[in-house]
């Protein structure tokens, strides 16, 4: 990394305020608020999801659970249904499991530190941080994807992410740049105004530095070369797996939902029956019904390490049919409401326009 620059120490922090107040991002629902609950709610929704999608979202949550008891008293079935669509659903296990601790240990008020917001379910240093800056004006540095690639031009910091000690390090000059006076204005507007300005001018690439209020502190701006930061240079490694789903349906559009076990593919969803082969998935459906399988093109789902390719079988039951496997019929007015993987919501979309 390049020699300290007195200057970011003394000035950065002030530029970004100022920035913040007048060019950031300061519509979104969840902002211009001290309210824990909603910019933790913004936080856990908006972590690998983009703003966009969050926006439609945000608000339906709320108005079904306007506060920490409110979510906390829901089953985790609901909290699923809702959260169905915005993927990586041990968030909103951990959502849930997070209220109910506010609720039991903390009497449904959040703590007011970044060091006790992170004993809680889900909360992880940086989201912790963000609660307690944002709110409580606490003085604690986050490091989210857009700050790393912010600090890491303005710093010259070409260590390798990749390696736990780096990242610790940055941590570190994250920590040492924060406001030093002023915390109950500085913090929330520095902490929000170093996310606006990795998601809206210091993008990964071809950043706007003409319009950035650092650009004159940057180090990656000086040498002309801000795409080569932040450095991280071990790949995360992807694989593959093939799935079968058992799409039973019958005459009213009933399905066959199982609920999925925990740790796995889906956890705690309610699914189509999965299985590693179409032979498997053929000696689980009952004999007299075997020969009316049908096969529906197959298509790819893409998770963050992971290609699933989906191979749905469909076959159409009697309610009234005993199955052998695991999982009960569910008509579209329940499944509707219940946390469901993508993928199958989108094929089940098929079931409620066809009996309309």
């Amino acid at each position: 990394m390049t020699s300290r620059n007195l200057a970011v120490e003394v000035d950065l922090a002030a530029r970004i305020v100022r920035w913040q107040q007048a060019f950031g991002r300061n519509d979104l629902p969840w902002q211009n608020t001290r309210d824990p609950y909603r910019v933790w709610l913004s936080e856990i929704m908006l972590q690998q999801t983009q703003v966009a999608t969050v926006l439609d979202y945000f608000p339906r949550f709320l108005a079904r659970f306007p506060d920490v008891a409110s979510l906390a008293a829901a089953p985790l079935d609901d909290v699923l249904g809702l959260w169905s669509g915005l993927g990586y659903y041990s968030r909103a296990r951990n959502l849930h499991a997070c209220a109910l601790d506010v609720v039991r240990l903390h009497g449904g008020a959040f703590p007011q530190t970044a060091q006790l917001l992170q004993t809680l379910p889900g909360i992880g240093r940086s989201t912790a941080a963000a609660v307690a800056s944002l709110c409580f004006g606490e003085r604690v540095a986050i490091l989210d994807g857009n700050v790393k690639r912010v600090l890491t031009r303005v710093l010259g910091f070409d260590a390798d992410l990749s390696v736990a000690a780096n990242e610790r390090w940055l941590w570190d000059e994250a920590s040492r740049v924060l406001p030093a006076r002023d915390l109950q204005r500085a913090m929330p507007r520095y902490t929000q105004g170093v996310m606006d300005l990795g998601a809206t001018v210091c993008t990964a690439r071809k950043p706007a530095c003409g319009a950035c209020p650092v650009a004159e502190l940057c180090v990656a701006f000086g040498q002309e070369l801000p795409e080569r930061y932040p450095v991280k240079t071990r790949k995360i490694k992807r694989s593959a797996q093939s799935i079968w789903l058992l799409w039973a349906q019958a005459r009213d559009g009933s399905v066959w939902l199982d609920k999925r076990p925990t740790p796995g593919v889906w956890a705690g969803l309610y699914c189509l029956p999965l299985f590693d082969s179409r032979e498997a998935l053929e000696a689980a459906v009952t004999t007299r019904y075997r020969k009316h399988l049908e096969d529906v093109p197959a298509f790819t789902h893409v998770l963050t390490h992971k290609d699933l390719y989906l191979h749905p079988v469909k076959v159409q039951i009697p309610t009234g049919a005993k199955q052998d496997i695991d999982g009960a019929w569910m008509s579209p007015d329940e499944w509707l409401r219940l946390g469901l993987p993508a993928p199958v919501r989108k094929l089940l979309a098929e079931v409620a326009r066809g009996s309309d």
